[in-house]
């Protein structure tokens, strides 16, 4: 048998929850998926995968000038006047099912 050695980590429980119950399903144990990814690392030399911003950030109010914050302001006054709303439930159903919060 290869010798190995042990790695100790910190994450957040409902992360590791949430990747052994995938994991699990993969018939893939935690210690195997961490294997693969810093092999993975090795081959390529870096993190195996994109890592960037997303592609809008939400608008940082103290970054805009007075004339800049009316004007969104009265956008979205405008958009609730028109109806385009989405509920705060929506919006949390979406980002649960999108990001699995």
């Amino acid at each position: 048998m290869a010798r190995t050695s042990n790695i100790f980590a910190r994450v957040e429980p409902e992360v590791k929850e949430q990747a052994e119950e995938i994991l699990g399903k993969l018939g893939i144990p935690m210690s195997n998926a961490i294997d693969v990814f810093l092999r993975q690392v090795i081959y390529q030399q870096g993190i195996p995968f994109d890592m960037k911003l997303p592609a809008s950030l939400p608008l940082n109010i103290n970054s805009l000038s007075e004339e800049q914050f009316n004007k969104e302001i009265n956008a979205g006054i405008a958009d609730i006047e028109a109806g385009r709303v989405i509920s705060a439930e929506d919006v949390r159903k979406e980002m649960s099912r999108k990001y699995s919060i």
